[in-house]
């Protein structure tokens, strides 16, 4: 390190053996940044008299303060190198750079010829795989109250006397099935329409009533529900009736979806099986098996709704989580929403959507420097789990650079001065 007549060649960046630069990997802000930090150098070192321009020399300096200096000098060095490892991400925006990718990195670019692949979300609604049909029969059970009427037989159609309404004068099914009807006895009602058990009973009256004329109804339906549970605003159990009941009607009858439902996933107990059934397949999608009709015995569940979140970083005016799970949202709409891009620090070629698909990664990058980017991120559909992130464009990492160095710079120079 000394030179001859006694002096100390100038300082350089390489000189300094905790910062081994030729051993490592620098990065295109790190060269200019020690490039700039080593023209500084020169310019600001410390000369002894008689020294030759351009050419810096320390001529009489302690030992204390050559180490004071070099401490500087390095404290420089880091400063420089701080350019790119100062926590924030990084990403490629130009073609060049981006071809460097690793392999496992699959980069779209977003433009108007492929903007429509992501319109929609990748998770389409889905047919309900529920065994159903379109027809209903209810079918008498325990419990249930018939009401029998035989024309210009009153005392048939109602043996506790006038007075008395349907429900105080019908017949109760027991819990064999049956029900006890004057003059013909035991009737077995349990799994029978309505339909079957009139024609029972008439042609059993006939041998004490020439050509009666009956009528058998319905008026109490008590053997037959199905119970709605969990997201509803008021759960209950619902009769089942001569009139079909659907998914949509029992969530209806139960005060409808809570603002916490997950409404893609309704599961349906039926037969020692569950069932989940897309309910806005039906509301949006139009699938007509995804409001099924529904069976004595089934359970209806509504489960609470799981966050379906994306993530928005970077240069954005507050950062945040949107949530997916109510509606979709574009790209543009999650920025918005957000405050906008932060100016000038943002890159407006630098807005990328990171995407896992499988085992690899995919990559959306939106140019919204233009008003038709902006365009296109209002079709761009984002997807639970997505990172956006909004890069620093390269002016605003090349001030938060110096922002950092200021300091050391006016400390070197302030070492000079006391050198003088």
């Amino acid at each position: 390190m000394t030179g001859t007549g006694g002096q100390i060649p100038s300082i350089k960046m390489q000189d300094v053996a905790l910062l081994d630069l030729s051993a490592s990997r620098v990065c295109p802000d790190q060269q200019e940044a020690i490039t700039r930090v080593e023209k500084a150098s020169s310019r600001e070192a410390i000369t002894g008299r008689g020294a030759r321009p351009m050419k810096p020399r320390i001529s009489v300096l302690s030992a204390r303060l050559r180490a004071g200096i070099t401490a500087l000098v390095a404290t420089f060095a880091l400063a420089a190198l701080s350019a790119c490892s100062d926590g924030f991400v990084r990403f490629p925006t130009t073609p060049d750079a981006q071809r460097r990718l690793g392999a496992d990195i699959d980069l779209v670019i977003l433009d108007p010829s492929n903007i429509g692949t992501y319109a929609n979300p990748s998770r389409p609604h889905e047919a309900s795989s529920l065994p159903t049909g379109r027809e209903w029969t209810y079918f008498v059970g325990s419990g249930d109250i018939l009401s029998v009427v035989v024309f210009n037989h009153p005392e048939l159609t109602s043996p506790a006397g006038p007075q008395t309404g349907a429900l105080e004068s019908g017949f109760q099914v027991a819990s064999d099935g049956t029900i006890t009807y004057p003059y013909i006895g035991s009737v077995q009602a349990g799994g029978r329409s309505v339909d079957q058990i009139r024609t029972e009973i008439s042609q059993r009256l006939v041998t004490f009533i020439p050509d009666p004329q009956v009528d058998v109804r319905i008026a109490a339906f008590n053997s037959k529900a199905v119970v709605v549970s969990g997201e509803v605003r008021t759960p209950n159990r619902q009769p089942l009736t001569a009139v079909a009941l659907t998914l949509i009607e029992a969530i209806d009858a139960a005060g409808g979806f809570s603002e916490h439902a997950d409404t893609r996933i309704v599961n349906i107990q039926r037969g020692g099986h569950v069932y989940h059934v897309d309910v806005d397949g039906f509301l949006q999608g139009g699938l007509q098996q995804n409001n099924p009709l529904l069976h004595d015995g089934d359970v209806i569940s509504i489960p609470r709704r799981r966050a379906e979140e994306a993530y928005l970083l970077g240069e954005l005016v507050r950062p945040d989580v949107i949530d997916l799970s109510l509606d979709q949202v574009t790209l543009t709409q999650a920025i918005t929403r957000l405050g906008g891009l932060q100016q000038p620090r943002a890159d407006a070629h630098g807005v990328f959507v990171f995407r896992s698909v499988g085992e690899r990664t995919r990559v959306f990058q939106l140019d919204t420097s233009s008003p038709t980017g902006l365009l296109l991120g209002t079709r761009f559909v984002l997807e639970p789990g997505d990172v956006v992130y909004v890069v620093r464009s390269p002016l605003q990492r090349w001030n938060d650079t110096i922002a950092r160095v200021l300091p050391t710079v006016q400390a070197i120079g302030s070492s000079n001065a006391v050198a003088n």
